[in-house]
């Protein structure tokens, strides 16, 4: 294993020359084709760009923004910020302009560097409340001739970033590899500011180390192979994105750049035939919703047949599980037994199991592109019954887990041996303890707290000194979330401490698990269970309204907007017969964990509002815009 004492452009420099005339990137040219990237000519613009950047006025220590989605100059950009000692503000095109107001003053950005014009005009806004910003640069100009430039505000395009690093490199063509040398593991790479479920944003202090840690530890977790393709959907801007590109470029991948939508990211992918997918949960819930619409749609027969092998392959992947030592041990299993009760089904099912695979389940893998090999699931639980459907049909899903605070990636399922229900074990080299609320250190398979002690860990978060105390403390980060450990070392996820709901009786009730649960349902598109200090639990719901409305013409309930069927008895008779056949003691919850009243609301969560932009829900902002609601709920 390399030592981690370099940075990420002292890295590249070398992974630049061992892969010269590899393909670092797939970029899509204006025809929607992808273009490689040679690494070797990726290295030679970097040291031309990089001269650019230092000849507008950036220089070792300044904070910079970095407001923009996935493209070949972000990338650049931050290599390049990177390689003089610059640190990277990241950013995404769909926050407000408040956000980014916050973040440029926040973090002293003297320069910023945006998409495009509309990028430019929030910033531009607010340009008054952001002090010392005088430089935006601009990566697509159209439009530019509308911006209302004020005095003192500099405007410059990527293009004249790119000129003015010809002119210097001309006269020193060694600039950019001297400044690299310079750089220590120890500075600051990135400050990411995390959309946090309360208050202002926290900016995230991570490391070149913080990044490299990961790198130099995936492989006995992910057979990742030089040459091979990572298809990325994600915004790089987020720190688990983000790494997975360090990761693809550091281990001689090339990483293509799509989008999360399936009629771009499924073209996409039969395009350049991906080994890998970066991804969240819910890119894998939009491929199994659209499967199932699919086959619900077609014929009788087909229909039939789908269900089947999905029912037989269930059965079979379970006792696979049992027969290989696959299933997670929470609590010790006895092999010899496993074996014994799994071998005969096992055997009898699994001609059953490969007939599905030739009729059904191999035209749903050859749309992966036909050499797919995982996609990685982070940024959030990764609901089980997806787990257990591409688990079934044979397309490898593995969960990982990690935190903005730790760059982020602290575990992820080893691809040779997956253990499901579980975030795979830790990355070598971390460790770690799960605590109880008292304190005490829990043993295996005791759900707890979890604090974690490694190299990846922040720094802390900038002008923040209080709030990196709460929860940095000697080197040990408390993540906030509640996890069991298996006694093989996986472990898993259950939700988190702050969200968990403590009844009137006294009852500990972790929420993740139940809405996860509840989600499975066909006509509940978000839901979030409530119930602080009474009796019972509660949930307020968000339909799937198309659902609903394809039930209200199946049974011929009028209604003139889908929108009305909120308030119809048949469907909150539906929602309650739902809620009761998920979560109940046949599926594993107990009576005190079991939904006795719900509200159905008309419209949907919405990023930046009810969510945050990682798609998890602000249970804060939740409760105060639906308090009336939830106080007729405890009547």
């Amino acid at each position: 294993m390399k030592s981690s004492n370099d940075t990420l452009p002292q890295r590249l420099k070398l992974i630049c020359t061992k892969y010269a005339d590899l393909a670092i990137f797939l970029i899509k040219d204006q025809n929607q084709d992808f273009q490689p990237i040679k690494f070797k000519d990726f290295w030679e613009s970097l040291k031309i760009y990089s001269a650019g950047l230092n000849a507008i006025g950036i220089k070792r220590g300044d904070q910079v923004g970095l407001i923009s989605e996935n493209r070949k100059e972000w990338i650049m950009t931050d290599f390049g910020l990177s390689g003089l000692g610059a640190i990277d503000v990241p950013r995404g095109c769909d926050s407000t302009s408040d956000e980014i107001r916050y973040i440029l003053a926040h973090a002293d950005c003297k320069v910023t560097f945006t998409e495009n014009c509309a990028q430019a005009e929030k910033i531009l806004s607010q340009i008054k409340d952001i002090g010392l910003l005088k430089k935006i640069v601009l990566y697509d100009t159209k439009g530019i001739e509308k911006l209302k430039i004020p005095e003192g505000i500099e405007i410059l395009s990527f293009d004249d970033v790119v000129k003015l690093g010809q002119e210097a490199y001309k006269n020193d063509p060694d600039f950019y590899e001297r400044e690299v040398e310079k750089g220590s593991c120890e500075e600051t790479a990135t400050i990411i500011y995390t959309s946090g479920t309360t208050g202002n944003p926290k900016g995230v202090m991570l490391t070149h180390k913080a990044f490299l840690f990961q790198v130099d530890r995936i492989k006995p977790h992910l057979d990742l192979c030089p040459g091979e393709i990572m298809l990325s959907v994600l915004p790089i801007w987020h720190s688990f994105e983000r790494a997975c590109m360090y990761i693809s470029v550091f281990l001689g991948l090339a990483t293509a750049f799509s989008k999360p939508i399936g009629p771009v990211m499924m073209p996409d992918m039969a395009k350049v035939k991906p080994q890998w997918l970066t991804s969240v949960p819910r890119i894998w819930e939009s491929v199994h919703a659209a499967v199932l619409r699919n086959i619900n749609s077609g014929s009788a027969g087909k229909k039939t047949l789908f269900y089947f092998f999905l029912t037989i392959g269930e059965i079979h992947t379970y006792l696979y599980d049992m027969f290989t030592g696959l299933l997670p041990q929470f609590s010790k299993r006895n092999r010899f037994i496993d074996i014994a009760v799994s071998i005969i089904p096992l055997l009898v099912l699994t001609p059953f199991k490969k007939l599905g695979q030739v009729l059904v389940f191999s035209k749903l893998k050859a749309k992966l592109g036909g050499r797919f090999k995982a996609g990685i699931s982070g940024g959030g639980a990764l609901p089980s019954h997806i787990d257990k459907f591409f688990r079934t049909v044979g397309i490898t899903v593995l969960e990982g887990y990690g935190l903005t605070e730790t760059a982020p990636i602290l575990a992820v399922r080893k691809d040779s041996r997956p253990i499901p229900n579980t975030v795979g074990p830790l990355l070598e080299d971390i460790e770690y303890r799960v605590i109880s609320k008292d304190g005490a250190i829990m043993p295996i398979g005791f759900k707890g707290e979890l604090h974690v002690k490694s190299q990846q860990v922040m720094q802390g978060y900038y002008k923040e000194p209080e709030k990196t105390a709460e929860i940095l403390k000697n080197g040990w980060l408390n993540t906030g979330d509640i996890a069991v450990f298996t006694h093989t070392g996986e472990f898993k996820i259950l939700g988190r401490s702050k969200d968990t709901i403590v009844l009137r009786g006294g009852e500990n009730v972790e929420p993740v698990p139940i809405e996860d649960k509840l989600n499975q349902s066909d006509y509940i598109s978000q839901i979030m269970v409530v119930g602080q200090d009474q009796k019972f639990l509660g949930a307020l719901i968000v339909p799937n309204l198309e659902e609903l409305e394809k039930l209200a013409i199946e049974k011929q309930i009028s209604f003139l907007e889908k929108e009305e069927l909120v308030n119809n008895p048949f469907i909150h008779e539906l929602m309650q017969e739902e809620i009761q056949s998920l979560v109940d003691a046949k599926t594993g919850f107990k009576a005190f964990e079991r939904i006795f009243r719900f509200i159905i609301l008309p419209k949907e969560f919405e990023i930046g509002v009810e969510m945050t932009q990682s798609l998890k829900i602000r249970r804060n902002v939740v409760e105060k815009m639906y308090k009336n609601e939830i106080k007729e709920l405890f009547k």
